[in-house]
């Protein structure tokens, strides 16, 4: 699993540009939690709106799932029990970040 910057995961997501054709999805998983062990993220192209949504799937049965209009709303809402993705970055383990069109 690969950790980088959170200055490098921010210019990532928000220099890609979603299509309705693409979307970047990241598999992460939040070190020694068990909640978090196998979640998702993104950014994709809303398809009512057609505008760039950014996304979390944490757990497998959808019911932590959240989508944000901007970065700085999607990296500071506290969606990990009370803290935000900004807030634990640290802990963020990458498994698989690619583009998938």
């Amino acid at each position: 699993m690969k950790k980088i910057a959170f200055e490098d995961f921010e210019r990532i997501m928000t220099q890609y540009h979603a299509t309705k054709q693409g979307c970047i999805e990241v598999y992460f998983c939040v070190d020694d939690s068990f909640v978090y062990n196998s979640s998702w993220l993104g950014k994709q192209l809303d398809q009512d709106t057609e505008k760039a949504i950014y996304w979390f799937g944490l757990i497998e049965d959808g019911s932590q799932a959240y989508d944000f209009d901007s970065f700085e709303e999607f990296a500071n809402a506290k969606v990990f029990s009370g803290k935000s993705l900004k807030e634990i970055w640290e802990s963020i383990s990458l498994v698989f970040l690619g583009d998938n069109k």
